[in-house]
Order: C-alpha cells, then structure tokens, then sequence
C-alpha cells in the first residue's frame, strides 16, 4: 500500500498492521511527489511454506492472537455471573424430564398408530432428536448441574442414558476427563486432535472414516466400545484405563443397566417384529447418535478462524476452555436444553442448562475476544454442515512438537 504526501492533501490512513516504510520523492516540475511503500517486515515464504500456509497459526499482524494467555482468570468470569445462576432447582430439572418423556412416549404412539410410509421418515427427525435432548438431561446428571443431591441425579442418569443405550457411569467419568483436560493434545478424551506421527500411522480406511462424511457422525457407539485412535479400553469395563480402582462398582453397575435395556429391546422386537423396533427405535438411535457427534466435534471444532492446541506448561483449564465454540441451532436451542452455549459451560460445568444463555451474556464483557459470538441460524441449522465439512477437509493433524499447536491440512487426504 503506499500513500501520498502532496501539500495541502491529508495522506490516506496505513492498514493497522506493522510495517516498514520505504520512502523517495521524485521531481514532477514544481511539485515535489513524495511516495511512502509500506512493506511487509517479515522475510518471504519459501515454496514449503507457501503449500503448508493453512498450518500456520493467525498471521501476526493481526491485534489478537487466540494462543496468547488471556488477561483475565477464572475468577473474573465467575464474578461477572450472577449468583442466581448457580442455582441448581431439582424441580425444574424433574419438570424438562417430564416434559421430553412425555414427547417421546407421544411420538412413538402417534407413529406405531399411522404406520405410513410418509409418517416414518419424520418421526424418525423427531424422535432421533427427543432421544438427543434425552442425552442432555442426562448429561446435566453427571456434571452435577440436574440437582445438589448426587443419588437423584445417579438415578436419574442411569434412567436417561440407559434408554438411549448409553453407560452412564463410564461416560460420566470420561467425560470428566474431557472437561479436566479440555485443549491438550495428549489428555483431551473426545474429538481431540491427532498427532502427526499418529495420522501418518493410520491406515486409509481408518483415515477415512475420521475424516469423511458421513462416517465421522456415527462414531459414538464405536468410540463407547474402543475409545479413538491413540487411546485403548471401553467405558464398559472397569479395568479400563479410563477408570481409577475405586471406580469399579459404578461402571459395572452402568454396564448392568445397558444390558438390562439391550435386553428389554431384544425382548420387544421378539414381540412387536424387527420392522417395527426398527422404526420406532433403531433408525431414531441412530439420528441421536449423529446429532450427538454433530453438536459434540463443532463445539470444539470448525471455527472460521484456527484455534489453538496446548501442552506442558502452555495449557491451563482456561485457556484450553476458551478454546470452545458457541453455536446457534435456531429452533433446537430449546429442544435439546441450549447445548449449544458451550464455553460457559465448559468453564463452569456446574450451571444448569437453564441459566446458560443469561450466564453467557454476562460475561462476554469479560472474556472479550475470547468469546466467539456464534453465526446465528435459521429454524433449522443448516449453515453448520458447511463448517463441518470444511473442518473434515482442512483439521486433520497437529505438529509433534511444541507447546501451542493449530491443525494442520493434509493435501493428499
């Protein structure tokens, strides 16, 4: 960009990024023409550089870098939230149950009763989602977040997750896991990025059903049973190494409570017919399956801008949960009980569901650029299936070394 000085002419404003400046004048006649060149101050990308451009974490003259420690602490975000907000009512957790029980129970009578062809495809919408919204109920049980009294919120988890065929014991433990480690390479549990070593070492099947749609969105059931890539044991045995020794009763009797609902679906389609289980509960399951990795992987990915990774001393539970992305999902924020407000949550996972949005705006004076506002969504969230496709093509790896990491693109994938 260059600017021109002439007499009694304001020269035009720089971009706010640093520069050098190269000066010279040349003679016109009487006038004397003054050209001023800004010129980038770093040096020129070798070709390498050029080809691994989407590997490099944001260009440094930008004014905020979301890799540097942030100028605030946990404690300044928990004042800014208003004390009602912590308040946990079992009431109102037991009311939202109600409520989506009564749902689910209204579309499976409605459905089985129609039986049309037409009827099916959309029940199946309906009640994949129901089972989602389920989930999270379920979820505010092991975060402690459902009520202050941990036996009704075990049974109530049990309840919830059991009928969606998931252990709820061993997912709540590794999902503890999950937010105690959140943005580390190494110790993050779910959807967390894979070295290079480890992406280079994954044959191409594999490869592809990490990466590739819509292989990626039915991989809870699987990641239950074996965990991800780099990772060994299921969160259906206690000798796991997800799980500590005076863990064992609880995920056995999680274990014991998923057999006990295989069992009574097995029993049910022997009644009923395999057709009728099948549209009534299967093919719904699996729609809950893949709004569960859906909603999960873009919390955590497919920012329009990079985002960093952590390990050793550069990670810290703050900066790993700021890392967080917030998103809008139109007429499903109420649905499935505002999951999509993920940061504060991440950050203080103690909230109930129901003080998320009002805890949020609260302190987004705070957080300041840390806090990313969500792209607002139509009725139905249609725009984020092009951040998840974006992220599926360019989020594949993390570098081996250091201590602040961003994704990397692996051109031949």
């Amino acid at each position: 960009m260059a600017r021109l000085l002439l007499s009694g002419v304001a020269p035009l404003p720089l971009l706010p990024c640093r520069r050098r400046a190269i000066a010279f004048a040349l003679p016109l006649g009487n006038v004397r023409l003054r050209l001023r060149v800004a010129a980038p101050t770093s040096r020129v990308a070798t070709v390498e550089e050029d080809d691994n451009e989407n590997n490099a974490p944001p260009p440094p003259c930008e004014d905020f870098d979301p890799g540097a420690a942030p100028p605030f602490g946990l404690a300044d975000i928990r004042a800014a939230i208003p004390k009602h907000c912590w308040v946990k009512d079992p009431w109102r957790s037991m009311g939202y149950v109600v409520r989506d029980v009564v749902v689910v129970f209204a579309l499976a009578a409605a459905a089985a009763r129609l039986h049309s062809c037409l009827a099916w495809p959309l029940y199946w919408a309906a009640q994949g989602t129901m089972f989602w919204a389920l989930f999270v109920l379920g979820h505010d049980c092991g975060h402690g977040s459902f009520s202050n009294n941990s036996r009704l919120n075990s049974v109530m988890g049990h309840i919830l997750h059991s009928s969606i065929l998931v252990p709820y014991h061993g997912w709540r433990i590794s999902h503890r896991t999950h937010h105690q480690n959140h943005g580390h390479v190494d110790k993050d549990e779910s959807w967390h990025p894979l070295p290079e070593r480890l992406y280079r070492s994954l044959n191409r099947a594999t490869r592809m059903l990490r990466f590739s749609i819509p292989f990626p969105m039915l991989a809870y059931p699987f990641y239950l049973w074996s965990r991800s890539p780099g990772k060994s044991g299921s969160h259906f045995h206690p000798s796991s190494d997800l799980f500590q020794p005076n863990e064992r009763n609880d995920v056995l009797t999680s274990t014991a409570c998923w057999v006990a609902m295989a069992a009574l679906l097995a029993g049910l389609t022997f009644l009923t017919g395999p057709l009728l289980m099948l549209n009534l509960y299967f093919v719904p399951y699996w729609i809950f399956v893949m709004w569960l990795d859906f909603v999960t992987y873009l919390h955590h990915h497919g920012h329009n801008n990079k985002l960093p990774w952590y390990r050793g001393k550069e990670w810290s539970y703050l900066r790993g949960g700021l890392t967080t992305v917030d998103r809008d999902y139109g007429w499903i924020n109420n649905i499935h009980h505002d999951i999509g407000t993920h940061v504060i949550h991440h950050l203080f996972p103690q909230i109930p569901h129901y003080h998320l949005i009002e805890a949020t705006e609260a302190a987004k004076g705070v957080m300041g650029k840390y806090y990313r506002e969500p792209d607002k969504s139509g009725p139905f969230p249609l725009h984020l299936f092009g951040a998840l496709s974006r992220s599926l093509k360019r989020d594949h790896y993390v570098s081996d070394t250091g201590d602040v990491v961003y994704y990397q693109t692996d051109p031949a994938n």
